[in-house]
């Protein structure tokens, strides 16, 4: 993943706007987000988990 998304790299709104992008590409062509997914998006936009975290724990629940 490229550092331009790191939370280190971001601030809050730029996070906000990743995730906004993000969920707004997904409901084009799939249904709502889960719990889950929307609870890990608050964690990456408020600083808890990078977004690579974030990918691998959506995978991980998903592969199952």
């Amino acid at each position: 993943m490229e550092n331009k998304y790191k939370i280190s790299e971001t601030t809050k709104e730029e996070r906000k706007r990743i995730i906004k992008k993000a969920l707004g590409i997904n409901l084009t062509g799939a249904e709502m987000p889960s719990d889950y997914a929307l609870e890990l998006a608050k964690d990456y936009i408020n600083g808890k988990i990078e977004i690579e975290e974030l990918q691998k724990k959506i995978l991980d629940k998903y592969k199952k």
